[in-house]
């Protein structure tokens, strides 16, 4: 067994852990006219508010909250769905990928 390799994998595991932690903690915010989402660096929706009701005005509190809940789990919903439609649509690619370095027939493969 090659523990080059298998160390290399690990110290990119490591790495990739690193970077999810600092993306769970980013978060990025867009306004348009008193809607304000956030977003994490993962692409899920923390929050969404209407900081006005220059959108729909005459909402009570209680629509206020049930639309903004709304709004965050629909788009949450569709990132999520996009993101499985990436992964399948990607599953080929990469096992031909990994068929071909099993091979040898990676460009710079010995």
């Amino acid at each position: 067994m090659d523990f080059s390799k298998a160390w290399e994998l690990m110290k990119l595991q490591q790495e990739a852990m690193k970077i999810k932690k600092e993306l769970e903690n980013t978060y990025i915010e867009s306004e348009v006219e008193g809607l304000v989402i956030t977003v994490n660096g993962e692409m899920k929706v923390e929050k969404t508010e209407f900081e006005s009701d220059k959108l729909i005005p005459g909402l009570s509190p209680e629509q206020k909250k049930a639309l903004e809940k709304a709004i965050s789990d629909a788009v949450n919903k569709w990132i999520k769905k996009s993101q499985e439609v990436a992964a399948e649509k990607m599953q080929w690619v990469m096992w031909k990928m990994w068929m071909w370095d099993m091979l040898g027939w990676l460009p710079g493969a010995k």
